[in-house]
């Protein structure tokens, strides 16, 4: 009885599986004909965004050399000659060598 079962089983989930697989065809295929009857609108690729300018790489320098680069940078800001941007921007540059 086991291999009846086994067997009955076996057909109802192949043919369960076969009424699916016909219904999504047909639903793909519904897709497709609609698809092929709306106008085809093409999009401009994205523009790409705006890569900040390269640092210049300049030649390693010593710690007590960055430390007098950022004391200056630092008195240049006080006195009012760089911006606050234009000073983050310079630090940036000096402690990445």
């Amino acid at each position: 009885m086991g291999i009846l079962r086994t067997a009955g089983r076996a057909a109802i989930a192949s043919s369960v599986h076969g009424r699916v697989q016909r219904r999504q065809q047909q639903r793909w295929a519904n897709q497709h004909a609609t698809r092929a009857q709306q106008p085809v609108v093409h999009h401009a690729p994205p523009a790409p965004a705006p890569q900040a300018p390269p640092v210049p790489q300049t030649p390693a320098v010593s710690i007590d050399e960055q430390l007098a680069q950022l004391t200056q940078l630092g008195q240049l800001r006080d006195a009012g000659i760089l911006t606050e941007d234009e000073f983050a921007a310079k630090k940036a540059q000096i402690l990445a060598l």
